[in-house]
């Protein structure tokens, strides 16, 4: 099977998907009543899909579209963990007000026709799950 390239139509769709589950993660948390801070922030060594503020703790989402829960949980691998909170560590270092704030690992699970469902700290600094 040929590698998946950006004009692949499959490849498209999920990213348009994503783009989508993202979109709704974010409408979510601001109902739940967190500022965004930034969204898809990109770093040298990863992507945040979400980062967000809500009193005196930072959240950094992650957002998974998957067929199922289990799928999307899954889905949150310790590499990715770690991959989200190197690029965590970039994004304070570009904001040095945050160095006060606490910090949190979130996870938000997109399955088709439900609503999203949030996971706070999901994993801690080190990538491990809690």
């Amino acid at each position: 099977m040929p590698p998946a390239t950006e004009a692949d139509p499959r490849r498209r769709k999920a990213e348009r998907g994503g783009r989508r589950a993202e979109l709704i993660a974010a409408w979510y948390l601001r109902l739940k009543l967190y500022r965004i801070l930034a969204r898809r922030y990109r770093t040298p060594v990863g992507e945040i899909d979400l980062i967000v503020r809500r009193g005196r703790t930072i959240a950094f989402v992650e957002v998974k579209l998957r067929p199922s829960e289990a799928e999307a949980l899954d889905a949150v691998r310790p590499a990715a963990a770690r991959r989200i909170v190197r690029a965590a560590e970039y994004w304070v270092a570009a904001h040095p007000g945050a160095v006060h704030f606490d910090r949190r690992f979130d996870v938000m699970i997109a399955v088709p026709r439900r609503p999203p469902r949030h996971l706070t700290a999901a994993f801690d600094a080190e990538g491990r799950p809690w």
